[in-house]
């Protein structure tokens, strides 16, 4: 196939947790784990590390910094790394990822993983769950120096993989991800209702871009623009 047949092909960009995996273990992870580790040693109550992990949380959200375990575990005492992988028993794909994958690759699109997890955290998920056969790219946005958040990182992924926007679609289960990848360009955006299975699914009202609940409902999506693209062409 040539450069050319390659630029033609659609992309399918995904986002990894909360995504293609389920964002539970990520909760337990930080909203229990890690207060709890934090308390043990810092010999606090366990109130009072939650109110400090909650308050560096929300300074910190949607950052590079809030995404590097390297940070985290210098910021507050914790091998935030180690804890992640005490627990990695309970790393699971959601519902409908592999056979979306799967859907897809033989549909010929090309697949693009795009994680904030830093490049530690990609290795640890990609060690549990079997994701990286389905995948041309992988990036982790610590090697682009920019979160998902911000217009830079689109602009540094095109640079370094380059791709049209028009041509890619994009699934992500956090909404000011979405706004970004919007500003940058892509049209094509798709969000999660249930990124954690711990947490009651997100009404369809609530978000702003198509949302799946399972991950194959995204063909219902894919099929109505293909019929509307062969009508304006037939």
């Amino acid at each position: 196939m040539s450069y050319s047949d390659l630029q033609q092909q659609p992309i399918a960009m995904f986002d990894m947790d909360g995504t293609l995996l389920d964002l539970a273990f990520d909760d337990f992870i930080w909203n229990h784990c890690l207060p709890e580790r934090h308390a043990q040693i810092h010999q606090c109550s366990l109130e009072q590390s939650q109110q400090t992990l909650f308050q560096f949380y929300q300074q910190h959200k949607h950052t590079l910094s809030w995404y590097s375990s390297a940070y985290w575990t210098a910021k507050v005492g914790v091998d935030v790394l180690q804890l992640q992988y005490e627990h990695r028993e309970k790393i699971r794909a959601r519902k409908g990822c592999h056979e979306l994958l799967e859907q897809l690759k033989a549909q010929g699109y090309r697949c693009w993983l795009l994680t904030n997890a830093d490049r530690a955290g990609l290795q640890l998920k990609l060690e549990n769950v079997e994701l990286s056969p389905y995948f041309e790219v992988m990036i982790s946005s610590e090697e682009l120096g920019h979160a998902k958040e911000e217009i830079a990182f689109w602009q540094k992924l095109q640079q370094v993989h380059p791709f049209d926007p028009a041509q890619a679609i994009f699934i992500d289960d956090t909404i000011a991800v979405l706004q970004g990848a919007e500003r940058f360009g892509i049209t094509q955006l798709f969000s999660i209702l249930q990124p954690s299975s711990a947490k009651p699914a997100r009404l369809a009202t609530e978000v702003a871009y198509p949302s799946l609940d399972h991950l194959t409902n995204l063909f219902d999506y894919l099929d109505t623009n293909l019929q509307v693209t062969d009508a304006k062409t037939a």
